[in-house]
């Protein structure tokens, strides 16, 4: 059976001291994740093979800043909140992690530039394949999406471009508000050391004992504000054509890729996403090269978000990935942005995309896998509790699914 199969549990001699309810439940737990057939309908319960790494569902969990790693050090409520999350067999993508202290633009996001937040990001990595589950690390940089109060020294963020960001931020306090601070365009000859500082943290990943690395390319942070061309407005062999424009990208992932091997290696991308004025004039045809252009690398995936996520919410488009899809033709495409569960299903079926992403229903059901197999109730996840820097509440206190829930539904009726 593979790696991500939970049968072998029932191999195991059952204890003594075990009730026989808890005996019944113990068994029922194994055949509904594995061997229920009522529910062998659902692709995303089709086992996939991503690379060296084999995965028992398709359901991943998103990379999802929570705010909760204080000074940039990963903490111990960390472990329980990512094993909580964890299956045997299941993906998960860290919250975006800095790669240097110029990186940061919410409150206590953690980092890996440093011996320190490598060591602390180990025993939380530990704790998520204890439970068989692969855990990879995200690495971001924000550029421009921040402000002084975040720099060192109160200096200006760098980006690709001199433009400000419209609307406000929360300031490291995690109260205060302010506005978006105005960047520096990087000078030609910083960007090496920027590449060289994905790299140094890409490397910091994988000693934290991670299984691989997606670099943030998203979203309207750094990398992003080079892509696309409602940000970057630059004159020299990085602005302008795509070709330019996509190479501050193509060589982070030249560098992380022969420092950790491509086979480790995924990029996120959101083609259409606005989120911090990230706009781009012809995202289809601009995203399409760049996937053409990763195609060599041999990545592990490519990981893209869906055009009906506008920021921080959901809108109705004609848009679709399906272009960018098609023009992926190496490897695994992954696909995030607002998918319920039959969407999802749906999704994997016809093809748009092997594995999907899930973000705030995994925020409020640890045990989401579990709920999308049985057809059993989402928890209600909470907004405000989102960004918040407590340790447990709107974190590791969402209710697990009770296991008596399927007596409990068939009492009801």
């Amino acid at each position: 059976m593979g790696k991500g199969a939970v049968g072998p549990i029932c191999d195991q001699k059952e204890p003594e001291e075990l009730k026989v309810k808890e005996l019944k439940k113990h068994h029922r737990q194994c055949h509904e994740l594995e061997n229920c057939a009522a529910h062998q309908d659902q692709p995303l319960f089709q086992p996939y093979q991503l690379g060296s790494f084999h995965l028992s569902h398709r359901v991943v969990m998103a990379p999802l800043t929570r705010c909760r790693s204080y000074n940039t050090i990963p903490q111990p409520h960390a472990a329980l909140y990512y094993s909580q999350r964890a299956t045997a067999g299941g993906l998960i993508i860290s919250e975006a992690t800095g790669i240097s202290v110029t990186h940061q633009g919410f409150p206590h996001t953690p980092g890996i530039w440093t011996q320190e937040q490598t060591e602390a990001w180990k025993p939380i990595v530990k704790a998520v394949h204890d439970k068989g589950a692969i855990f990879f690390c995200q690495i971001w940089h924000c550029g421009r999406v921040t402000h002084n109060a975040y720099q060192p020294n109160g200096a200006a963020p760098i980006s690709s471009t001199t433009k400000r960001v419209h609307g406000k931020l929360v300031l490291p306090n995690g109260i205060d508000m302010a506005e978006y601070s105005t960047p520096r365009a990087i000078e030609t000859k910083e960007i090496p050391g920027i590449v060289e500082d994905f790299r140094l943290s890409a490397r910091n990943c994988i000693e934290a004992g991670f299984d691989g690395v997606e670099l943030h390319g998203a979203h309207g942070y750094l990398i992003d504000q080079f892509t696309k061309d409602g940000i970057n407005d630059r004159t020299d062999e990085y602005g302008g054509s795509v070709e330019n424009r996509s190479r501050f990208l193509l060589e982070i992932v030249a560098a992380v890729a022969k420092e950790i091997g491509a086979h480790r290696l995924g990029v996120r991308l959101s083609p259409f996403s606005q989120y911090a004025d990230a706009f781009d004039s012809d995202p289809i045809s601009h995203f399409t090269y760049l996937i053409q252009a990763l195609q060599p690398f041999n990545l592990l995936y490519v990981h893209c978000v869906e055009p009906r996520v506008k920021g921080n919410t959901d809108i109705e488009t004609n848009e679709s990935l399906e272009p960018i899809r098609k023009a992926w033709k190496h490897s695994t495409f992954i696909a995030a942005g607002g998918y319920s569960r039959d969407e999802a299903n749906e999704a994997i079926k016809t093809g748009r995309a092997d594995l999907i992403v899930f973000g705030r229903f995994f925020v409020s059901n640890p045990d989401l896998p579990l709920r999308f197999k049985l057809h059993a109730p989402l928890n209600h996840y909470d907004r405000n509790t989102f960004y918040t820097q407590d340790p447990v509440i709107g974190y590791t206190d969402y209710p697990f699914l009770s296991e008596d829930w399927e007596e409990e539904k068939e009492d009801k009726n």
